[in-house]
């Protein structure tokens, strides 16, 4: 085996690696919320692969495929491997958690590119490829949010996770444009990584819409167009010719 069919091989695996170990911890982030919640092993299992696997099956069915986790059983294993062992261990020391982050910021890029790959090679267009993108990376954690009744923690009061996903999305689209998708997967999950861990780092945020406030009563909107009226008025006795009409050698007295 050559050197040239090695190498795509051994980064399809390392790809296929970092895709499964994702559909694992987001499994039991989701598990993790059951705890939360007190579900029993259903609701584990339902949380954990709606968390890993919902934003992949969503992207393949408004693509009109057959969503992967139904045709590979590494998906829905790992899920439910995921909700296993969030459902007999706790797994909230420091390391475990911090380990979880970084497990989840590295397929957080895989997803989005993924989703944009797929979207462009069927022959669709740069931002049907940004949506699905986003998708296949977050679209599962708001589709579990709102299962339990909570607000996605993606719409606003949380370290950036929807920018990042958006960020490996377009250098993927960037990049199968150029003719380099492998390339442009391995850019996109390196450059997840270094984006949530700064944002956690850092505690980033998108900015809040500012409170702007404009109120006009009917009263103020009247006086306003007799405000217009008036200048308008004014505008015609300005005139230069309505002037030269008016000009007279007495004084007007």
């Amino acid at each position: 085996m050559s050197a040239s069919a090695f190498g795509p091989e051994v980064l399809e695996i390392a790809f296929r690696a970092v895709d499964v170990t994702g559909v694992f911890c987001a499994a039991v982030i989701g598990a993790k919320l059951a705890r939360e919640r007190r579900f029993d092993a259903i609701g584990f299992a339902t949380l954990a692969v709606i968390s890993a696997l919902g934003g992949g099956m969503a992207r393949d069915v408004l693509l009109q495929q057959i969503p992967v986790a139904f045709t590979d059983p590494f998906y829905l294993g790992g899920a439910l491997f995921g909700a296993t062992v969030a459902f007999f261990w706790r797994l909230e020391s420091k390391w475990t958690n911090r380990l979880i982050t970084v497990a989840d910021a590295l397929c957080l890029g895989c997803w989005a590119a993924t989703g944009a790959q797929k979207t462009l090679a069927l022959g669709l267009g740069v931002l049907p490829a940004m949506m699905m993108g986003l998708t296949t990376a977050v679209g599962g954690s708001i589709i579990r949010d709102v299962m339990v009744g909570k607000i996605p923690k993606i719409f606003g009061g949380a370290n950036l996770y929807a920018t990042p996903a958006a960020t490996s999305a377009v250098i993927m689209v960037v990049f199968f444009k150029l003719g380099m998708p492998v390339l442009g997967m391995a850019i996109s999950i390196i450059a997840a990584l270094i984006f949530v861990l700064l944002s956690q780092w850092r505690g980033w945020v998108l900015p809040e819409a500012p409170d702007i406030r404009i109120s006009l009563t009917p009263r103020q909107f009247r006086q306003l167009l007799r405000l217009r009226d008036s200048r308008q008025r004014n505008l015609k006795n300005t005139d230069p010719e309505t002037k030269g009409e008016d000009i007279s050698g007495n004084d007007p007295d």
